[in-house]
C-alpha cells in the first residue's frame, strides 16, 4: 500500500486532514492518469457528510492520514478511456462511496458489489494499484466508470450532490422492504438530519404517510410545511410515544448518536421491520421484549449497488427530488465540520469546488 504509484503522474490540489484534530487544510497530491477504463471528472461540488466527520477525527481508528474526504461528488466528464461507452465527455456525472470491488464475488455479479468484502472505498481506501484513494474535496477526479453514475440534467448539480451518499443510503432499505410501488403504508423516519429530510421526500413520493420520530420538538414546524411530513413523534414525550404504539408498518433510523431502540420498537407494529441507516460510533441499546413481543425484525443497510444508485438518480429526476443545502466555499470547510458536529445544518453542507481554488484556504 502506497499513496501513489509511479503512474500517478496529476497534480492535484485539494483539501486533507492530516491528524486526528481533524483540521482542514489545503493539500497538494497526485492522481493516476486516466486508464481505459475511467474517466476524468472536473469536480464542481461535493457534500460533506457525517461519515467525513468520523474519518477526519478517526472516530473509527481506521483513517490513514493524510485524507481528503468527500463521496458526494457531482462533475463534469473531461476525459473517458476507451474502454467507456456509457459516458461521453461534458456529461454531468456523480461518484458516491464506491470506488472499486472484487467484480467476482456473489455479490459483485449480483449487482450488490457495496456489500463485496473486498469493497474500498472512494476516500480512505486502497485501490487495485495499491494506492490509497481521495474523495471529493479536490478539483479534479480519476474513476472506474463501473463507479459512476449519470446525473439527470433537470437536477441541479449542487443539491444533487449529497444524493450520491445520503440519498441512495435511504432509498435502498425502502426499496428493500417494498416501498416503492406500495403506497399507502405507514413509515417513521428517526432523525431529521441530512439522511432524513431526504428519507421524508422519497416516503412522500413513494405515496406513504410520513412519521417524524425526533428529540427536537422544534424540528416539528419544518419536518410538516417544509418537508411534507404527516406526523410528529417527540420521542422523549412518553405520551405521544404511547400515543404511537403500533402504528408503523417501518421505521428508517437514520440518527448517528447513541440512542436506545426500545421506545422507537414499540412504535412498530407486528411483524415490523426497522432499518438503521445512521452509523453511532458506540453501541446502541437494542432490549429483547420490544423484539419478542411485536415479532419484529432489526437490520442495517449500507449505501447502495451502483444500479441502485443509478435507479434513485433516475428516481429523484422524475420527481424532481434534491437535497437542502448550505453551499460554501473551500475555506469554510472546518467552520462546516464544527457546524455538523452540533447538527448545525440545514440539511447538507455542500462545497462549491469549482468556484473556488486551494489558494483561498
Amino acid at each position: 500500500m502506497a499513496q501513489t504509484t509511479p503512474n500517478h503522474t496529476q497534480t492535484v490540489a485539494g483539501w486533507a486532514a492530516h491528524d486526528s484534530s481533524g483540521n482542514i487544510t489545503p493539500y497538494i497530491f497526485k492522481r493516476r492518469e486516466n486508464g481505459v477504463n475511467d474517466v476524468t471528472i472536473k469536480v464542481m461540488y461535493c457534500g460533506i457528510c457525517h461519515t467525513d466527520l468520523h474519518n477526519v477525527r478517526n472516530d473509527w481508528g481506521i483513517t490513514m492520514y493524510p485524507v481528503v474526504p468527500g463521496h458526494e461528488i457531482t462533475g463534469i466528464i473531461t476525459k473517458v478511456g476507451s474502454n467507456v461507452e456509457n459516458f461521453k465527455v461534458g456529461d454531468n456525472v456523480g461518484v458516491g462511496c464506491l470506488a472499486a470491488s472484487c467484480l467476482q464475488c456473489e455479490f459483485c455479479k449480483d449487482s450488490q458489489e457495496n456489500y463485496c468484502d473486498q469493497i474500498q472505498f472512494t476516500y480512505n481506501g486502497v485501490f487495485w494499484d495499491g494506492s490509497i484513494t481521495y474523495g471529493g474535496y479536490s478539483e479534479m477526479l480519476v474513476a472506474d466508470h463501473r463507479y459512476v453514475v449519470h446525473v439527470p440534467d433537470n437536477l441541479p448539480m449542487d443539491a444533487a450532490a449529497p444524493l450520491l451518499c445520503a440519498g441512495v443510503t435511504v432509498f435502498t432499505p425502502m426499496k428493500d422492504n417494498n416501498l416503492l410501488e406500495s403506497p399507502g403504508k405507514k413509515i417513521g423516519i428517526v432523525g431529521l438530519g441530512g439522511l432524513g429530510h431526504v428519507a421524508i421526500k422519497f416516503g412522500k413520493a413513494f405515496g406513504h404517510h410520513v412519521t417524524v420520530i425526533s428529540t427536537s420538538p422544534s424540528k416539528e414546524k419544518e419536518a410538516k410545511e417544509l418537508l411534507g411530513a404527516d406526523d410528529f413523534i417527540v420521542s422523549s414525550d412518553p405520551k405521544r410515544m404511547k400515543v404511537g404504539k403500533r402504528t408503523l408498518d417501518f421505521i428508517l433510523d437514520t440518527v448517528s448518536a447513541q440512542h436506545s431502540l426500545g421506545p422507537i420498537l414499540e412504535l412498530l407494529k407486528v411483524n415490523g421491520t426497522l432499518c438503521m441507516v445512521g452509523a453511532p460510533d458506540k453501541p446502541i441499546e437494542l432490549p429483547s421484549f420490544p423484539l419478542i413481543f411485536g415479532k419484529r425484525n432489526v437490520k442495517g443497510s449500507m449505501t447502495g449497488s451502483m444500479r441502485e444508485t443509478q435507479e434513485m438518480m433516475n428516481v429523484c429526476g422524475k420527481h424532481n427530488i434534491t437535497c437542502n443545502i448550505e453551499v460554501i466555499k473551500p475555506n469554510q470547510i472546518n467552520e462546516a465540520l464544527e457546524r455538523l458536529a452540533r447538527n448545525d445544518v440545514r440539511y447538507r453542507f455542500v462545497i462549491d469546488v469549482a468556484g473556488n481554488s486551494a489558494a483561498n484556504l
